[in-house]
């Protein structure tokens, strides 16, 4: 082989990623769907979204996941339409759909951006004109929507695409006053998000990955495979609560908020893991053309962006 010189890594990183990996499942929801979404997002997305299966076989053997629960899984999310098969003589490949890779990539956004939170005087509101509309805009909720009101939901930001079946709500974009009090937004935020359950998810994401940011300033580097693992989880675990936040101005959170600790550690490990992770990617991982190539920038805007939020 031609590879460049193996990493060096102590016993203490190597051996405090493979207990985050063993005792991950005790932790965090693992699931053989939502994980492959994970490496979807975070893997397939810059590199053209199509992946030979037996990689992702491989990748989610890893963290235990076995090849039956994973073509269970494949079925499942082309059967929701997220994800599409073909055939290259023996091996199949699954890519993503149109409206999956949107989907992905407004996820994206999000994860690896940075801390960049909306404009805070701007803001959207979304309401049920009737009882009929009003499950569709409290189901809002799970999508970084919170409940002022029965039948009403707002977020800071402009509209992002809503889509379900029966009446279509009603949609506003409002701006707050430029005397509003940082106060009495508080109040709204802490009534209308569930902002003590969003702190305690992030904490545990903190706790669950500190002991691998402890280890790294004395090995920076780990084998190629476990770094990729390792960052695929650290991906799964965050997405499960960034995805979720609403992205407050500052004036609406709390004091000491704790999503600030977990994206500076999302950022810090994902740059610290990414080295080692792309390289056994770019070694091991095909689509139908050969191996999968990143898009030209694409990792390298990924790591300035979160290198420019302090995750430093």
């Amino acid at each position: 082989m031609t590879d460049s010189p193996q990493p060096i890594a102590t016993a203490d990183l190597e051996t405090q990623a493979r207990a985050l990996i063993a005792g991950y499942p005790a932790r965090m929801p693992l699931r053989a769907a939502a994980f492959i979404v994970t490496l979807y997002g975070d893997v397939v997305v810059p590199r053209g979204g199509t992946l030979w299966i037996g990689n992702v076989i491989e990748a989610c053997a890893e963290v235990g996941i076995s090849e039956t629960l994973v073509r269970t899984a494949v079925s499942r999310l082309v059967a929701a339409g997220r994800l599409v098969g073909t055939r290259a003589g023996r091996r199949s490949f699954y890519s993503l759909t149109p409206s999956a890779r949107a989907e992905f990539e407004r996820a994206a956004d999000i994860l690896y951006a940075g801390d960049r939170p909306p404009e805070p005087a701007e803001w959207t509101f979304v309401l049920a004109p009737g009882g009929e509309a009003r499950p569709a805009v409290e189901a809002l909720s799970k999508t970084g929507f919170g409940l002022a009101a029965a039948g009403v939901a707002l977020r800071p930001g402009p509209p992002p695409p809503l889509a379900g079946d029966g009446p279509p709500p009603l949609v506003f974009r409002a701006r707050l006053d430029n005397g509003r009090s940082a106060e009495s937004l508080r109040a709204l935020a802490a009534s209308a998000w569930d902002l003590p359950g969003l702190a305690r998810e992030y904490d545990g994401f903190v706790a669950l990955f500190e002991p691998i940011a402890a280890a790294l300033p004395d090995a920076p580097r780990l084998d190629s495979a476990l770094a990729l693992t390792v960052r695929l989880l650290l991906v799964h675990a965050f997405r499960r609560t960034a995805l979720r936040d609403p992205q407050l101005p500052p004036d609406a959170l709390p004091g000491n908020w704790s999503g600030h600790a977990a994206r500076r550690l999302f950022g810090s490990l994902y740059r610290a893991l990414s080295p080692e992770a792309d390289a056994w990617v770019a070694r091991r991982f095909v689509d139908g053309d050969g191996p999968i190539r990143a898009a030209p920038g694409s990792l390298q805007r990924r790591l300035r962006s979160l290198a420019q939020e302090g995750g430093h």
